[in-house]
């Protein structure tokens, strides 16, 4: 049985970083701040993802979000976007 939303996270994987972690989308527990969030998804998805993560922008709730530490809001949606290429 999956948590209910009010006590978990979603992260969405965005170009690169869902190939490296080999899922689009995926629900976590809810309280960490983002370098405990980091550090758990890599350990579950391996270096490959790890990589992408070093350098990657991250939106919460669709703000860029800067403070590393604070603890992401329950039910909240956190995307993992590498760096685009383009021109």
């Amino acid at each position: 049985m999956q948590p209910t939303t009010g006590t978990t996270l979603t992260v969405r994987y965005f170009a690169g970083a869902r190939a490296a972690a080999g899922v689009a989308e995926e629900t976590v527990p809810a309280g960490p701040g983002l370098d405990e969030l980091l550090r758990e998804l890599a350990g579950r998805h391996g270096a490959g993802l790890a990589a992408v993560l070093r350098i990657a922008s991250y939106l919460v709730d669709g703000v860029a979000w800067h403070d590393r530490g604070a603890p992401l809001p329950a039910g909240s949606t956190v995307d993992v976007l590498p760096p685009f290429a383009g021109g």
